[in-house]
């Protein structure tokens, strides 16, 4: 695995490094010495599989706040995606600044999210398939996001026409600095 640092305090851009043959290839999703190495303290405590039809979904911004905060690596194992990781950690020197990266199968990359950063996709394909790895028990009391538009953040989204969002997605809150 290749793990590097991104431009949002804590997040990481991971890569796996398939081993390949004529059958295929295999490659580490997850190794537990090599994120402590790369300075990620994670234990996992739950796997989130999510499918998207449509090319456009948009999925965002959401967190988990107070002591259900979580850590995530996000993969794309189908399709690609445009990942997107928010700061909205007040006490952080990258509050309110974001990073994003593509993910998909092809490019084998992964995002690792830390507590109090927001994440959102939008889907750049038809059929795309993510697969989470979460360092926290989801608890609905607990959700939280923002708007994937609040201007606060600038994200410049790769997809604007067409989106496909959730009725819950459009009526999240702006930030409000």
């Amino acid at each position: 695995m290749i793990i590097n640092e991104l431009a949002i305090e804590g997040a990481f851009l991971v890569k796996r490094e398939p081993n390949r043959d004529e059958r295929g290839y295999f490659a580490r999703f997850y190794c537990e010495k090599e994120f402590q190495a790369a300075g990620i303290q994670m234990e996992i405590r739950q796997m989130n599989l999510c499918v998207n039809k449509q090319k456009g979904t948009l999925r965002g911004l959401h967190f988990q706040k107070g002591t259900h905060a979580e850590d995530k690596v996000v993969s794309c194992t189908r399709g690609v995606i445009y990942d997107v990781c928010v700061d909205v950690r007040e006490s952080s020197p990258t509050y309110l600044k974001y990073c994003a990266c593509e993910l998909s199968e092809d490019n084998g990359n992964m995002l690792f999210i830390p507590k109090g950063c927001a994440h959102g996709y939008v889907t750049l394909e038809e059929n795309c398939q993510l697969l989470y790895l979460m360092s926290e028990f989801y608890a609905p009391e607990a959700a939280a996001g923002y708007r994937y538009d609040d201007a606060a953040f600038g994200i410049e989204w790769p997809l604007t026409e067409g989106l496909v969002i959730s009725q819950k997605d459009k009526e999240l809150p702006f930030i409000n600095c």
